[in-house]
């Protein structure tokens, strides 16, 4: 009888078992962590309402709703990165009488007493068959090392170990407790999330209304970042080339005068005005580049990312990796974030080395800028930040920005730029 080969999709089926086992596992731990601030949560809870009962736990009912809010917005947060974003309802409710009567509130103490106990329990049961699994597997590495009291009964007292051969049958039953955590850990992983997304999810409704609200306030951020292009293109023209330009006419009418009565200062005179427009001319190439790059047009987002670390004055590298080519709005909006980071780089950060990472993940653009330098950025100090956020914005992206004091200072792009 042939032997069957083990093929390609064979290896990749497998490989996506493991990898979805130690995904449901990273949940399981994630879920752990989660059950152990929604017991500490629990009892403060507790702590609140049985000393509520002799009036000096209603000084504690805010404390208590805040930790409460906390520990489930941290949930949601959590089930938020495995699956559908989760949207919490805001701040905690700040009295006795509104928690009451706020259903979010109430289903956030029913998640929290449910995931405190019924959580926590399956988290500990993921968590102790792999452990299990490694303790049998190297059983005859160790045992010996083990009291003779200790040593004589071993894997849930199935049999007496007294010789490597009891220490290698303990053994055997590594790979039955590798196939239980491999079979059960994704269902733990899905029965421990299921009360959350059930009793943390908003109500029906809620998503639509949070979505609406959403887009009116980008909209409203696109009508500012509009306006504020427009006045920044005014003051470019107004106070750069309109000056150059008039310069130009009064040194033409200058010279026009002077060109009877002494030709040599005329000819000096039109080459002042010659040099005013190039400058003028020039100033309106910057003007039209600042608008829309040229080189995102004519080649790609890379090339004039590459072209922008060229001219930077700190030493910049570009690593980007893109595999087409986005909307033109996304680029250029990535575009003038790069420009505007890599400026306030060179202004304000000390920086010896900057980097500029491009990928492409799914549908969304995501952009890192990160610097060495002295850290401390703050979006309120007028650096240019708030201007990043409210065009990034704008175009539905999002933007993030690190900056302790120390550094270094990382900025995060994301934009949506399509599938």
């Amino acid at each position: 009888m042939p032997t069957r080969r083990f093929t390609a999709p064979d290896r990749r089926g497998v490989v996506a078992w493991v990898h979805g086992t130690l995904d449901a596992l990273e949940h399981l731990v994630g879920g752990l962590g989660t059950a152990v601030l929604a017991l500490l949560a629990l009892a403060w809870l507790l702590v609140t309402a049985l000393t509520s009962l002799v009036g000096v736990g209603l000084l504690l009912v805010p404390s208590a709703l805040s930790a409460l809010r906390a520990v489930a917005d941290r949930e949601r947060a959590r089930l938020s990165r495995w699956g559908p974003e989760i949207i919490g309802p805001g701040a905690a409710q700040p009295s006795l009488r509104r928690a009451v009567a706020d259903r979010a509130t109430r289903r956030e103490a029913a998640w929290l007493v449910t995931h405190a106990g019924f959580g926590m329990l399956l988290a500990l049961i993921g968590l102790t068959l792999p452990l299990n699994a490694v303790r049998d597997l190297t059983f005859p590495f160790w045992w010996h090392l083990l009291p003779a009291e200790d040593a004589g009964t071993a894997s849930l007292g199935l049999w007496a170990v007294d010789g490597l051969p009891g220490a290698l049958g303990v053994a055997l039953l590594g790979p039955a407790w590798l196939a239980l955590a491999v079979g059960l850990t994704p269902t733990l992983a899905r029965l421990q999330a299921l009360p959350g997304r059930r009793l943390l999810a908003p109500p029906a409704g809620a998503d639509l209304v949070l979505r609406v609200a959403q887009l009116t306030a980008t909209r409203a951020a696109a009508l500012d970042a509009h306006a504020a292009e427009l006045r920044r293109i005014e003051r470019s023209l107004h106070d750069g080339t309109q000056n150059r330009i008039v310069a130009v006419t009064v040194l033409l009418g200058a010279a026009r005068r002077a060109v009877v009565r002494d030709p040599d200062a005329a000819a000096a005179i039109i080459g002042q005005a010659q040099d005013a427009a190039e400058q003028a001319l020039a100033e309106l190439r910057g003007v039209v580049r600042s608008i829309l790059p040229p080189v995102l047009t004519d080649r790609s987002l890379p090339d004039a990312l590459t072209g922008l670390a060229a001219a930077s004055p700190v030493p910049c590298r570009v690593d980007a990796d893109l595999p087409g080519r986005c909307a033109a709005s996304v680029e250029a909006t990535a575009y003038f974030a790069v420009a505007e980071a890599l400026t306030n780089i060179a202004r304000h950060s000390a920086a010896r080395a900057a980097v500029v990472t491009v990928r492409r993940a799914d549908d969304r653009l995501l952009v890192r800028i990160r610097d060495d330098g002295v850290g401390g950025a703050d979006e309120r100090g007028g650096s240019g930040l708030a201007g990043i956020r409210r065009r990034v914005e704008a175009h539905d992206g999002t933007f993030t920005l690190a900056s302790p004091a120390g550094g270094p200072t990382t900025v995060e792009v994301s934009l949506p730029c399509g599938s």
